[in-house]
């Protein structure tokens, strides 16, 4: 594998992790080390590192967030309320 692809590996574990995990890749980038951006949207896709990947954990996010502060809302004004110890 050519110098600059091996620099290219030992400063983002990342893409190092990747490419451990996909063993084709070592064959691509011998082959033709210009699939190197190729390689970065691949990685980018695997780790979530997309825009609408990260839309979408936001969206997630709040949609988790507003489903606990419905449920915080119900408990502490409308839920069942105490009712005092019968003494009899």
């Amino acid at each position: 594998m050519r110098n600059d692809i091996n620099v290219l590996l030992r400063s983002q574990p990342e893409i190092k992790q990747f490419i451990r995990q996909h063993p084709h890749w070592y064959r691509k980038l011998s082959r033709d080390p210009y699939q190197i951006r190729q390689l970065e949207v691949e990685v980018n896709q695997f780790y979530g590192k997309t825009f609408p990947q990260r839309m979408e954990r936001i969206q997630n996010n709040l949609q988790l967030a507003m489903m606990l502060l419905q449920m915080l809302q119900m408990n502490s004004f409308g839920g069942a309320q105490e009712q005092p110890p019968n003494m009899e």
